[in-house]
């Protein structure tokens, strides 16, 4: 799927890959796609949680050998 943004947070623990999320969010216009690349383990409940909490939607997730892939949509 294409994105409009990607947002690389591999090699940081929790809570920098939400908080790096949460900005580049906000610096985009809603409706815009952020994907973003993670290695920490937890990443795949806190972007879900994150998701829920932000209104912000998370499209599509996965995971190729060791990396966490989001897609989230901005409100």
């Amino acid at each position: 799927m294409s994105h409009d943004r990607e947002l690389d947070v591999k090699g940081l623990n929790c809570p920098l890959p939400i908080l790096r999320t949460k900005k580049a969010l906000s610096e985009m216009p809603s409706g815009q796609i952020l994907r973003v690349l993670a290695t920490d383990p937890g990443a795949v409940k806190d972007f879900e949680a994150f998701a829920r909490q932000t209104g912000n939607a998370l499209i599509a997730s996965g995971q190729t050998d060791h990396v966490f892939e989001f897609l989230l949509r901005r409100k």
